[in-house]
């Protein structure tokens, strides 16, 4: 009768525990892609809302096709992704944030977290542009796939560039979740994992252009430029499940720089035949022999909301421009936008597209003559978010706003138009990062 008791007591204890266990872990799933009011209070916002995938949408898509999905209070990416597809990202763009998520990977797994990705034809997969936070299943990833992983692979990398130290790195088992953390802060990254730092690193110093240059990013010359993008969830192939994404904006600092130092070209990518250089502290830009195509001078890095000021001198035909907010292919291939320099009547200041819809304002007829030929000009070129002003000589001319042109990200470039014949000075590039 005693061990019927006991034993009766035990199964009683056994079912009070699962009682208090499912308990518990109903208490908290019910926690799960909520803010607390302190969270709301500084400024954080969620990425889903555990019910639906609203915010979320196919990169370079319009719509969400899949392969993802909403399931018990998790986005699950249901492993039918390739390294061509897959690919989700956020609606909204982010610049400088604090992202926080939950994760967890199937066995064998692959995954990722991408930001400042970068849309257009000329991209084709998000990780040419956006820096990856790598989320894959180190311990069993070679039983599974069959071979092994280089470190830039493994868990918690800054993937192709940087990597932890993986014995201090707290990798939770496959199946189980992890939190991981991303902070980019004006350039200063940080990645955490499960409440430790795996790597810290700053973007865009001479370390990480010879990281950029000299890697698997080598022929990706846009990879890690972009200074503000989409978040990106990647579907590798394998399921993953991810829950509780969170992200807070941080402010952005104003950076104020000259961008031509009087002495060389460093800090500038020449693109095309003709000749760019430095007389007398001035950056020229010359017509080559061959002058069958464009030729551009560009910043090696980014500026989208800036405030530039600049001076020219039209020596010779002087048909030219400054392109901003703009990528170039080798050997000179530009898409952006472009303000004007041209000869008298050409409609200098004025704002033209480099594909699609050609010019997108030109400037009225008798502004024409604010155009000092054959002496210094000053130009200047305000552009934050969909709109962009510019001035000549202290001049008003253009002030549009344009919902493409605010969607845009790149580099500033000094052209020389193709035909020859054409020598233009420029000097006192200053530039204001808003």
């Amino acid at each position: 009768m005693l061990t019927d008791i006991n034993s009766i007591m035990k199964k009683a204890i056994l079912i009070l525990a699962a009682i208090a266990s499912i308990g518990t872990l109903a208490s908290s799933c019910s926690q799960d892609n909520k803010l607390t009011s302190k969270e709301k209070a500084e400024g954080w916002e969620l990425l889903f809302d555990g019910k639906t995938l609203d915010g979320w949408r196919d990169f370079n898509g319009e719509a969400l096709t899949g392969p993802w999905v909403v399931e018990n209070g998790t986005i699950r990416a249901e492993g039918e992704g390739s390294d061509a597809s897959g690919y989700i990202v956020t609606d909204k763009e982010y610049a400088n944030f604090d992202l926080v998520w939950d994760w967890k990977i199937s066995r064998g797994g692959n995954s990722g977290m991408l930001y400042h990705v970068m849309e257009g034809a000329k991209f084709p997969v998000p990780y040419v542009t956006g820096p990856e936070y790598q989320l894959i299943d180190d311990e069993n990833w070679e039983e599974v796939n069959g071979y092994g992983l280089e470190p830039w692979q493994r868990c918690a990398v800054d993937y192709a560039m940087y990597v932890p130290d993986f014995e201090t790195r707290k990798l939770r088992p496959a199946g189980e979740w992890n939190t991981s953390r991303i902070v980019f802060d004006n350039g200063h990254v940080t990645y955490w994992l499960n409440g430790e730092v795996t790597v810290e690193f700053d973007a865009w110093t001479p370390d990480w252009f010879a990281r950029k240059d000299s890697g698997k990013w080598e022929n990706a010359p846009e990879y890690g430029m972009a200074r503000k993008g989409h978040i990106c969830l990647q579907d590798h192939g394998y399921p993953a499940w991810f829950k509780n994404i969170k992200i807070k904006e941080l402010p952005s600092k104003v950076e104020e720089k000259d961008l031509f130092n009087g002495k060389d070209l460093t800090g500038w990518i020449v693109y095309g035949r003709d000749k760019w250089y430095v007389d007398e502290g001035t950056l020229v830009c010359e017509s080559a022999e061959d002058h069958s195509l464009y030729g551009y001078c560009a910043t090696q890095d980014y500026y989208d909301d800036f405030d530039l000021t600049l001076e020219f001198k039209q020596e010779a035909n002087g048909n030219s421009g400054v392109f901003f907010r703009s990528t170039i292919e080798r050997p000179a291939i530009v898409s952006g936008w472009q303000v004007e320099v041209a000869p008298r009547g050409n409609d200098t200041a004025g704002i033209y597209e480099s594909y699609g819809r050609g010019w997108l304002v030109q400037i009225p007829d008798e502004k024409e003559d604010i155009l000092k030929e054959g002496d210094w000009n000053t130009m200047r070129i305000l552009a934050q978010g969909d709109r962009v002003q510019t001035w000549l000589n202290g001049e008003p001319m253009v002030d549009i706003t344009d919902e493409l042109v605010g969607r845009g990200h790149g580099r500033i470039a000094l052209q020389i138009h193709d035909g020859g014949g054409i020598k233009v000075r420029w000097r006192n590039l200053h530039i204001t990062r808003l």
